[in-house]
């Protein structure tokens, strides 16, 4: 039971230094939680999301990687960790930590979408096909996946594709199929 209060105890502390905007404070709390719990889940996934917030991304990639190294890593992890190699420009580590995400739960649209536009920076447009379709299948009132689909379409030589998009866009978001419709050049 004293590990559970102990535990407890330094888990709303880090959470007040939170809401009273002391997020370095709340890293130190969570870096101290770790000196006691080192593979404690919780705390290596909230200093990790600290640390990204406050533009540590390598701090916070180092940090997710060894919490994926946990035998119950979460599915959330592995995207949160492909979603920061994603935006440091390293597309393999991104690609694989998107497919592990995936491997725990092909529900996630997110990480669907994070292959996609991952795949579109190697090149491998017909697999981003493919992770694009089925994040507008997991979530097909957003725009994004749509849009970056119509824009793999006409990059693979597929216009009337991006034109069924750009219609089908201009059902729910009309901005979204103007600016493809701009951007390809295709008057629908």
């Amino acid at each position: 039971m004293k590990f559970n209060f102990d535990w407890m105890l330094r888990k709303w502390q880090a959470i007040l230094w939170i809401v009273a905007g002391q997020r370095a404070r709340a890293i130190t709390v969570f870096q101290d939680m770790l000196q006691v719990y080192p593979h404690d889940s919780y705390a290596l996934g909230s200093l990790a999301h600290l640390k990204a917030e406050l533009g540590d991304k390598q701090g916070a990639i180092e940090v997710y990687e060894v919490l994926v190294k946990q035998p119950e890593a979460p599915a959330y992890a592995w995207f949160n960790l492909g979603f920061l190699h994603q935006e440091l420009e390293h597309p393999l580590e991104a690609e694989t930590a998107f497919r592990r995400a995936l491997a725990l739960n092909d529900q996630l649209d997110q990480a669907w979408y994070g292959l996609g536009l991952t795949l579109i920076q190697q090149g491998r447009l017909d697999e981003a096909v493919a992770a694009l379709e089925r994040n507008t299948q997991l979530q097909p009132m957003s725009p994004y996946a749509w849009y970056q689909l119509g824009r793999v379409h006409m990059d693979r030589q597929a216009p009337d594709e991006t034109t069924k998009i750009i219609k089908h866009l201009k059902g729910f978001e009309p901005k979204f199929a103007a600016q493809l419709a701009r951007e390809t050049g295709l008057a629908v």
